[in-house]
């Protein structure tokens, strides 16, 4: 054997053993991984409190890269605080409604949705039509969550935050008069309170918009009655222009029990 085949032959073993060393460090390796993965399930599976507190950090970990790399607070939960609804998903009569009012009042379509949504929910449940009471918030605020007036009437449906205060209590104080779904029922409970006072769909709507105790509502029942009207139309699957007139046959009753948005109660 000459020197050449004597050193090939060597290096062909020093490669089989570097070969077969790595395949057994691998192997061992693996195995090794492989009971510490299955020490760590067990281990989350017995202590659920420790797969909490890694969940937590893991997810705090996640949003402070993404605030870092965004420029701002990220906040998953954002969407599930949203009130909106796609109105795709609304019974008919009521997406008729929604996109009819998206378009005249110039909002989108999915906040109206909700807000339909709820009025025709809380309608139901209070014995209250339901375009009637998209019919007040369409004249009190058309629609603005934040509207206020220069007497301090507050939000969709412009309750009187502070007469009212004691409505808002059940929903954590009186800032909940800017949270537009808390806002629409504290407002159906009071439109619903001004009628049955009154005795008279007309009666109520003059009480509550404070002109209970006064000879004219400066043409206030007109407009809700006439955009109840419209409303009305539309929830039947009519065609009603945007801005059409004052409808011939307004209706003239609403079911049910119902009293006051006015500083004198």
């Amino acid at each position: 054997m000459t020197a050449t085949d004597t050193i090939s032959k060597g290096f062909r073993v020093f490669i089989r053993d570097i070969t077969q060393g790595f395949f057994e460090i691998t192997h061992n390796g693996f195995a090794l991984l492989g009971l510490a993965v299955m020490f760590a399930i067990l281990t989350l599976t017995a202590r659920p409190e420790i797969r909490l507190a890694g969940e937590v950090q893991l997810r705090s970990w996640l949003q402070d890269r993404q605030t870092a790399m965004t420029g701002f607070v990220i906040n998953t939960d954002a969407v599930d605080r949203a009130t909106a609804t796609d109105p795709k998903n609304l019974p008919k009569q009521q997406a008729h409604v929604a996109y009819w009012l998206s378009k005249k009042y110039s909002i989108a379509p999915e906040p109206l949705s909700a807000l339909v949504a709820e009025a025709y929910e809380s309608g139901a449940r209070v014995k209250l039509d339901p375009t009637l009471i998209l019919a007040v918030m369409a004249v009190e605020s058309g629609f603005n969550p934040f509207a206020q007036s220069n007497v301090g009437a507050q939000g969709l449906m412009q309750v009187m935050t502070k007469v009212h205060s004691d409505k808002y209590q059940y929903f954590g104080g009186q800032m909940a008069a800017f949270d537009p779904l808390t806002n629409l029922r504290v407002g159906i409970k009071v439109l619903q309170e001004c009628i049955a006072r009154a005795g008279s769909l007309e009666g109520g709507l003059k009480a509550y918009v404070g002109a209970a105790n006064l000879d004219d509502d400066g043409g206030y029942a007109v407009k809700v009655m006439a955009e109840y009207g419209r409303l009305q139309q539309v929830a039947a699957g009519h065609s009603v222009p945007l801005n059409a007139p004052q409808p011939l046959a307004l209706p003239s009753k609403t079911p049910g029990s119902q009293t006051e948005n006015v500083a004198s109660l």
